[in-house]
């Protein structure tokens, strides 16, 4: 009978997901989910870690040894999740930022709600998207999944912030982990601070294994449990710095278990064994298709991820891809792959160090004493790196180096692999339409009243591989410069020709002053800022006055909006030595405005606030 009724289910879920919602045989899924975590778990190999209840749910499912979360930061990191779509491809890239969806498309819970499903989020959101009211049934730190109607399907999530970076800094902490024999990575500074923070980020995972084992007993005392399956994961790597918010592995890795009972093993992969491990490469852009999967819903043709789980499994990806952008007030682009062993990096703006000064990530005791550290000429390579400009590529062999800090892109012997890398990564962002190309400013300025993925899949409006080429050219300036580009047509291109020669050395510009002058009244705001900075870098006393004036005029947030207005800022920040006296029209600048999304109001003041702590 049994089998019957499971070759039943498998029969019914190539149906119609309508009709899939008279029908009561599918699974409950329960996602666990833990902030700010990589796979430090004792299931994991992590010796160090005391995490005996996620231990015993790894005993009996399946681990994947290497799931990335596309993104090194919780917003957009979750925006992967909700949408299964890469945010650079929305314009949802940048940390905090509110970007509205086309029309059509459907978060994963609205679909598996229309299936039948009773959707509980427990309860952190936190998306690069507007709210979208009745996504959930319920979304609060009360909601359970035990309030749907009997015999109803539950999809619930419970997520833990007992890991996230801000309690790795919470004083006064018991500790419980020794300091003393915390294993460190290779770019951190052996300090009593840094010991601390790692310890304490340990003693942390301890607990919340505890809260775990508790959702999961829950589950087994409703009897419920061999009708769950269930996934635990954290929401991107480690909270502590250089992991969280660098598109590394050590900011994308994730532990990911599965556990599947018994009654639905028809759902489970080939590779699934109690115990085991799955080397099929998964990362968040693939979670909610799979849910659907699983649940009878056949994942819509705008979601850019593939299921890895449940009746329709696609073939197993060669890649998985990270990205990094805005984090909080500072900008930079940044994008990664993986094939599970090597990590490639490319940084398309690497005159920005990796340490840019990020004022939530300096309340972390590590940070401020690793920069105290290097100020004061006491540290080594690789302990250097995080603080000094990036190079234009990266590669790392994670078999040998782990900690991703031997650059092998310049050795001979990885030319092959570093343009096959090249291009694998070349492919997937022209076939993503990754918007980042364009900037902040730019996307939103392009895009207009449409939403910014609407905007980017029209190659007229976005010609993307010329400006991707642009990006490129720009980001390794070995050969001459061409001055062409700054009489482009697209703004981007134009932008990006800046751009080049803020990496390049300043005397690369001075020849070519006088065509840079008139961008000083480009139309394009992002290019005035742009040409704004290149002339303060490398022009005459006039034209650093003239540049200055051109950022002053557009740093009012009421008068061009929260992007462009962050974006002058951060060109005066960069100049600041050469701006003359700035307390006066800073202390009386207005950098909040109403009409600024709540989440994203907080960043022009912090960055203004930094600039005036550093004034004389």
């Amino acid at each position: 009978m049994m089998k019957f009724l499971v070759l039943l289910f498998v029969f019914t879920l190539t149906g119609q997901s309508g009709a899939l919602a008279q029908s009561p045989l599918r699974p409950n899924i329960l996602w666990i989910t833990a902030e700010d975590m990589g796979p430090h778990l004792k299931c994991y190999g992590f010796e160090y870690a005391e995490t005996p209840h996620l231990d015993a749910l790894a005993a009996g499912g399946l681990r994947y040894r290497m799931c990335w979360s596309n993104a090194p930061v919780c917003a957009p990191a979750r925006t992967t999740l909700i949408t299964g779509m890469y945010p650079p491809s929305l314009g949802a890239e940048h940390m905090r930022s509110e970007v509205r969806l086309p029309e059509a498309v459907r978060l994963y819970p609205e679909l598996l709600r229309g299936a039948g499903y009773y959707c509980t989020n427990n309860d952190k959101t936190d998306y690069n998207l507007p709210p979208r009211p009745g996504l959930w049934q319920e979304s609060s730190k009360q909601a359970h999944y035990r309030n749907r109607a009997a015999g109803q399907p539950f999809f619930a999530i419970f997520n833990f912030t007992t890991t996230h970076e801000s309690q790795i800094r919470r004083r006064p902490h018991a500790a419980v982990h020794d300091p003393g024999r915390v294993p460190l990575p290779a770019y951190h500074p052996d300090t009593p601070e840094v010991r601390q923070d790692w310890a304490q980020y340990h003693d942390n995972i301890t607990v919340m294994d505890r809260q775990a084992g508790k959702v999961l007993a829950e589950l087994k005392d409703a009897g419920l449990a061999e009708d769950t399956i269930v996934f635990f994961y954290g929401d991107h790597g480690s909270g502590m710095p250089r992991s969280k918010r660098q598109p590394f592995n050590s900011g994308l890795q994730v532990p990911l278990i599965v556990h599947i009972p018994e009654k639905w093993k028809a759902l489970a992969p080939p590779d699934y064994q109690r115990g085991g491990w799955s080397e099929r490469l998964v990362s968040f852009v693939d979670f909610a298709p799979t849910v659907l999967d699983l649940a009878g819903v056949k994942p819509p043709s705008w979601q850019q991820g593939n299921p890895f789980l449940g009746p329709h499994p696609a073939p197993p990806p060669e890649y998985l891809f990270g990205h990094r952008g805005r984090m909080d007030e500072r900008p930079d682009l940044m994008r990664s792959l993986t094939d599970g062993r090597f990590v490639y990096v490319r940084n398309y703006l690497p005159h920005l160090i990796y340490g840019q000064r990020i004022d939530y990530m300096f309340q972390t005791p590590t940070t401020r004493v690793w920069k105290e550290l290097y100020d004061a000429g006491t540290l080594t390579p690789p302990r250097t790196y995080f603080w000094e400009r990036k190079p234009a590529e990266e590669l790392y062999d994670l078999q040998s180096d782990p900690d991703e800090v031997k650059n092998l892109a310049a050795v001979p012997e990885q030319a092959a692999r570093l343009k096959q890398y090249r291009s694998a990564l070349r492919q997937h962002l022209l076939a993503i339409r990754d918007t980042a190309f364009l900037g902040e400013a730019g996307m939103h300025r392009r895009a207009g009243p449409d939403p910014i993925h609407t905007m980017a899949l029209d190659p007229k409006r976005y010609p993307m591989e010329i400006v991707l080429t642009a990006a490129e050219t720009a980001s390794r300036p070995e050969g001459p410069f061409s001055p062409g580009g700054l009489q482009a047509s697209d703004p981007a291109v134009r932008w990006w020709t800046l751009i080049r020669l803020l990496i390049a050395p300043p005397e690369t510009g001075t020849g070519h002053l006088a065509v840079i002058r008139p961008l000083l009244q480009d139309p394009d705001p992002a290019v005035r800022i742009a040409a704004a900075e290149v002339l303060a870098a490398c022009g005459t006393p006039a034209d650093t006055a003239a540049a200055v004036e051109v950022l002053k005029n557009l740093a009012p947030v009421k008068a061009h909006g929260p992007h462009v207005s962050l974006a002058a800022l951060t060109a005066l920040d960069a100049i600041l030595p050469k701006a003359g006296n700035l307390r006066g029209f800073l202390s009386g600048l207005e950098v909040k405005d109403a009409a600024t999304p709540s989440r994203y109001r907080e960043y022009a003041p912090r960055l203004m606030e930094d600039i005036l702590r550093r004034l004389p």
